[in-house]
């Protein structure tokens, strides 16, 4: 019979992929007590198996040529840099992933942290529980009208940030590596040079993969180009923005301010720079969750790793079809 093994979770169990699994007449396997996510741990727990869900393990080439019937890895997420997609592919090992679940959720999360720092609502809301009745004092504060929102990476969550950004009163401009600057997307929205939106842009809001080209793609030179009344939001990736370069730019006065979510080593060091840094919004890789894009979530995940060990084509992969 099949088996699946979840090696690692983000959801505190695996009972949900648990019963999705054996309904489908397939063997389970979870190991949430030793969260295996080193290459090691993954190719001891994944023995005999025929399908891996994984949140964060990392699957390296080394995995995959110690697991060569392993026939599908399949993230609970949309980002596969985790995985050795060509190893994987070498060794015609299916990668799945799970597009679009978050699209709406992570897009409210960029705009609340857009808002929460214009506003400073995290600082006057500290101010008043320490007894202070002085909105004054977190001057300037700041209003959506007349301000550009910058969306960096047009996919389907950059999409909906733009549309909801507008929605608030923002002009919004696009980056997107496929975009054209000087040409419009289909929903109306004005591509621009990725140095001239960085720029341009009041909040600047990163939605984009991570990948060697997107690496840094906000370093302390492009920081230096922005706006002294900028805001920085990020809900990707946290390589995307050098986070201790934007760290050093709000400790220095050069930013108005940033909203993080994600961050280059999670969980981050509570004495990392960004921690210290004045006009912070931080909060721990939350943006993807509710309890509506998580059952959505683990549905799709589990349901990519059931079709792939059936020998179904699954609805969302990186790579393959492969024959076996």
């Amino acid at each position: 019979m099949a088996k699946i093994v979840v090696t690692d979770t983000d959801f505190g169990d695996s009972e949900f992929e648990r019963k999705m699994v054996e309904a489908a007449g397939i063997r389970f396997a979870a190991f949430n007590d030793a969260d295996a996510r080193s290459p090691r741990e993954i190719i001891e727990h994944l023995q005999g198996a025929d399908g891996a869900i994984t949140s964060y393990g990392s699957f390296t080439a080394e995995v995959f040529e110690a697991l060569p019937h392993l026939r599908v890895v399949s993230k609970t997420g949309t980002g596969v840099d985790n995985i050795d997609v060509a190893a994987a592919t070498k060794n015609r090992t299916l990668v799945c992933n799970v597009p679009g679940y978050g699209t709406e959720v992570v897009s409210d999360h960029a705009l609340a942290l857009a808002l929460c720092v214009l506003r400073r609502i995290n600082e006057i809301d500290a101010d008043m529980r320490n007894g202070i009745w002085d909105f004054r004092k977190r001057r300037p504060l700041g209003q959506v009208h007349g301000r550009t929102f910058g969306v960096v990476g047009y996919g389907s969550i950059g999409r909906a940030v733009a549309r909801k950004a507008r929605g608030m009163g923002f002009d919004v401009v696009v980056w997107d590596r496929k975009g054209v600057p000087g040409r419009l997307t289909p929903e109306g929205f004005p591509y621009a040079a990725l140095d001239d939106l960085i720029a341009r842009a009041d909040v600047l809001s990163f939605h984009t993969a991570l990948v060697p080209e997107t690496y840094h793609l906000l370093n302390a030179r492009r920081i230096a180009t922005m706006k002294p009344d900028a805001i920085v939001v990020n809900t990707s990736r946290g390589a995307v923005v050098d986070t201790d370069a934007l760290a050093q730019a709000l400790q220095e006065g050069r930013l108005w301010g940033a909203g993080i979510d994600v961050f280059e080593q999670e969980p981050v060091a509570f004495d990392a720079p960004i921690c210290e840094a004045p006009h912070t919004v931080l909060t721990s890789h939350a943006a993807y969750w509710s309890e509506e894009s998580a059952i959505e979530l683990r549905t799709r995940c589990t349901q990519n790793a059931i079709d792939a060990v059936l020998g179904k084509r699954p609805e969302n992969c990186v790579n393959g079809p492969f024959e076996r």
